[in-house]
């Protein structure tokens, strides 16, 4: 079994379009290709308590949970609004454009 292609990619500026954290926008941080999720730094994040120790002395930690895929969309820079992305061949080379507006990614 092969493994999925997503169009979003570690370090993209991406939306949450759907679910209670709608409208946030952060960095992708890691894509979790196997899950079909992503983690978006600063959105998502939930308080875990664990017992106390030399390296969570309150006893309580901060972790970012993973989003799925398709409730997250790349942001265009030339709008600055989430759009929907495409492929196209360039020199030989498959690369990433925005539908709408066309620019590069």
């Amino acid at each position: 079994m092969t493994r999925p292609k997503f169009k979003i990619k570690k370090g993209d500026e991406v939306q949450v379009i759907t679910g209670k954290n709608k409208g946030r926008r952060g960095t992708v941080s890691k894509v979790l290709r196997d899950e079909g999720k992503v983690i978006v730094k600063d959105v998502n994040v939930v308080t875990r308590n664990m017992k106390q120790s030399y390296f969570h002395p309150q006893g309580r930690f901060e972790k970012e949970m993973p989003i799925h895929i398709s409730n997250v969309a790349l942001i265009d820079p030339s709008v600055d609004k989430p759009a929907k992305i495409g492929y196209k061949l360039e020199e030989g080379k498959k690369i990433r454009y925005f539908k709408k507006s066309g620019v590069r990614i």
